[in-house]
C-alpha cells in the first residue's frame, strides 16, 4: 500500500536535484574561472526510468547528491517500482560566450574574456517546468497519502 509513495517521492527527489543543478547554473552565469580553469560550463540532469533491481540505485543517488542524506521514496530503503533517477548530470559542450573587455582580469591576450554558456532565461524557464513537474507530483504524492488515510480509517 505505502509503495504507491515511492513513485511520485522519486520523482519529488529528482525534480528537486534538478532544481539544485538550475540554481548552481544561475549562480555561476557571470563565473569567468573555475578551479578547473577557464569559464563556468552549463550542467543538465538526465532522468531515466528506476530499475528497482539494482542494488547500487541508493548509493548511485547518494553519490550524485554530493553525499547528502535520502529523503523521500528512498530514506525507506525500498526500491521506487516505476520511479525515476538521475542517469546523469552533463556538461553542456557549448562553447563559451566570448566578450571583448581589455580591462577585464581575466581577458586573454587578444583582449577577450570566456563567459559561461549559461543563458539565464533558459534557465528561467527550465526552472519554472520543474516547479510545475514538482507540483504535479506533490499533488499526486498527497492524493495516495489521503487514500492511504481514508483507507485505514475505515478499517477502524
Amino acid at each position: 500500500m505505502f509503495r504507491s509513495l515511492n513513485i511520485p517521492g522519486s520523482a519529488l527527489t529528482a525534480e528537486r536535484f534538478r532544481m539544485d543543478v538550475i540554481a548552481n547554473n544561475m549562480a555561476n552565469a557571470q563565473s569567468t574561472q573555475t578551479q578547473a580553469g577557464g569559464p563556468y560550463q552549463r550542467r543538465s540532469v538526465s532522468l531515466q526510468p528506476m530499475d528497482p533491481r539494482r542494488q547500487d540505485f541508493q548509493l548511485r543517488l547518494s553519490e550524485q547528491l554530493g553525499g547528502l542524506p535520502l529523503v523521500g521514496a528512498f530514506a525507506g530503503g525500498v526500491p521506487a517500482e516505476g520511479g525515476v533517477e538521475v542517469a546523469s548530470v552533463r556538461r553542456d559542450p557549448t562553447p563559451p560566450e566570448l566578450d571583448y573587455d581589455p580591462e577585464h582580469p581575466d581577458a586573454d591576450e587578444d583582449g577577450y574574456v570566456a563567459y559561461p554558456n549559461v543563458n539565464v532565461l533558459k534557465e528561467m524557464t527550465d526552472l519554472m517546468a520543474v516547479s510545475r513537474s514538482y507540483q504535479a507530483n506533490s499533488a499526486v504524492f498527497d492524493a495516495n497519502k489521503n487514500m492511504i488515510i481514508t483507507t485505514t480509517q475505515m478499517g477502524r
